[in-house]
């Protein structure tokens, strides 16, 4: 590797200034991305054809999954950029280009309105937010380490890293306070759109202070020396002992991370909410405690790999992750099993409300409340086209079942996500870091980026639908058994899911064990 002279010192107020910078827009970037996979099981009966919504959920899962595997495209195309002219203008283009696509999705009409349309234009904003994202990390992780001290990269740029999962909380609040600013079906009407509107004010913001930093100091020199990549692209793959770096990088450290990262936030939102059936306002308000829970965690593990090193603390959240997943998720399925808790027969409740339908004619829903003697809730909510004489049925739906649950199930619930956050924080404090000590500076947003947005946008972006997808295929294979008289395959089908992130990281920690060092590649 070649080694640039040596960084001048930064001192603490500039470098606050610079985190601040970066991390606001980055934080927003975050927040646009997954604002679409927070309302998931929203977005599945608003742009896809009625009628299986199991195929719908998992329709919107692979949407939201294509934003992550276009994410090494904007890698390379954005990461080039950020090496021929620099790293601020070039992440100012992805958080506009980030924030336009967000603001549109909000604005599409519903599957019922145009068609194959609704779900085509869903695609191609997805897209083109995976391009946006695939430039912004490598752009605002570099754009900080190469501010901060050399033995202090870990700790500087772990607030980089907070600003994933503060993204996420950012947007379950934004949600949670748009719910319950309004009635459920005014929600699920019209305002899940408030989410993806609100975002371009917050664009707004950050442009105006991205506007004004400065480019990076090390990058400055860099190109006032002439010492800057004519071909960041070239340079970072065609040579044999970088790409040999790019390839450890990538196998041996953000494939595992990734997958460890979208299983402790993302599948475990989506399995309390579509397995556990945990009202959606309980799944947010859960998920944001635990995610705030975590956060500090980011920093405390960035700066102690600045201590004892990189690599033992990233493989330590692998291994852990893999060796407690299935246990973790078997607690949280047990939690909140009704079969768990005795039913009170004199507290069964039904309510009927007959509303106007929006596609004519009235519409009956019949919502029916199970009392359990631990304080636990379910409702299960039929709606039902009526014929505008007798209200009698016309039609027929799918129930919706919603599990309240009790204080301390919750908290349970609370304590198991945040372990995982804590698995998620060892493995993704420390790699901003990592990969940036990995390569020189001519080719580093290039190289560091490629390698990072494969691993967590494809290894860890396609986890939510195929996880989905093997626990579905698990559950199918069971029911067919069970109509057949057979022994049933899978003894807890909602578990099969986990297989893939297991494996990944499996294969992750046994390379990074092997091949990864604990010491720097590149001194700058």
């Amino acid at each position: 590797m070649i080694s640039a002279s040596p960084k001048p010192v930064t001192d603490t107020r500039s470098l606050i200034g610079v985190i601040g910078a970066s991390s606001v827009g980055t934080l927003i970037e975050w927040y646009d991305f997954y604002i679409f996979g927070s309302l998931a099981t929203v977005l599945a009966t608003k742009f896809f054809p009625e009628g299986n919504p199991t195929a719908a959920f998992l329709s919107t899962l692979a949407t939201f999954a294509a934003g992550f595997v276009v994410r090494p495209f904007g890698a390379l195309f954005f990461g080039r950029l950020g090496d021929l002219i620099g790293r601020k203008y070039t992440f100012m283009v992805t958080l506009l280009l980030m924030g336009g696509a967000t603001f549109a999705i909000g604005l599409i009409p519903a599957y019922e309105t145009i068609g194959f349309w609704a779900p085509t234009l869903v695609l191609v904003l997805r897209l083109l937010q995976g391009l946006a994202l695939g430039g912004e990390y490598g752009g605002a992780a570099t754009y900080v380490a190469e501010h901060a001290p050399v033995g202090q990269r870990g700790y500087w740029t772990s607030w980089i890293q907070t600003t994933a999962t503060v993204g996420l909380f950012v947007s379950l609040l934004v949600i949670l306070l748009t719910r319950t600013s309004m009635s459920t079906d005014a929600f699920d009407d019209w305002g899940w759109r408030v989410p993806f509107l609100v975002s371009i004010l917050m664009v707004a913001i950050s442009y105006v202070i991205r506007r004004n930093m400065h480019e990076s100091p090390l990058f400055a020199k860099a190109k006032a020396a002439g010492k800057t990549s004519t071909n960041p692209l070239k340079e970072s793959f065609g040579n044999k002992y970088n790409f040999k770096f790019v390839l450890l990088a990538l196998f041996g450290a953000t494939m595992g991370q990734g997958v460890v990262w979208y299983t402790g936030q993302f599948y475990a939102m989506n399995f309390i909410k579509t397995v556990c059936n945990v009202d959606a306002m309980q799944t947010d308000e859960l998920m944001s405690v635990a995610l705030l829970m975590g956060t500090p965690f980011f920093v405390v593990f960035g700066w102690l790999s600045d201590k004892i090193g990189r690599k033992g603390i990233m493989l330590t959240g692998m291994l852990v992750a893999i060796l407690s997943y299935r246990t973790i998720y078997e607690t949280m399925y047990q939690t909140t099993n009704l079969a768990n808790r005795q039913e009170i027969p004199a507290g069964l409740s039904i309510k009927t409300t007959t509303t106007p339908d929006p596609k004519g004619g009235l519409l009956k829903t019949t919502t029916v409340t199970h009392l359990y003697t631990d304080g636990t809730r379910l409702m299960e909510t039929t709606k039902r086209a009526a014929s505008s004489a007798s209200t009698n049925d016309t039609g027929k739906s799918d129930v919706k079942r919603s599990v309240l649950l009790n204080t301390s199930d919750r908290w349970t619930l609370i304590w198991l996500v945040f372990i995982q956050v804590l698995f998620v924080t060892l493995v993704y404090g420390p790699i901003a870091a990592f990969l940036v000590e990995m390569f020189p500076v001519k080719i580093r947003y290039t190289s560091m980026s490629l390698p990072y947005h494969i691993g967590n946008g494809v290894f860890g972006g396609l986890l939510p639908a195929v996880a989905t997808y093997l626990a579905t295929k698990a559950k199918e294979a069971n029911a067919v058994a069970e109509k057949a008289g057979a022994a049933l395959p899978y003894a807890a089908p909602y578990l099969e899911g986990l297989w893939y992130p297991i494996i990944v990281a499996a294969v992750s920690l046994v390379i990074g064990v092997v091949y990864l060092s604990n010491r720097a590649q590149v001194t700058d």
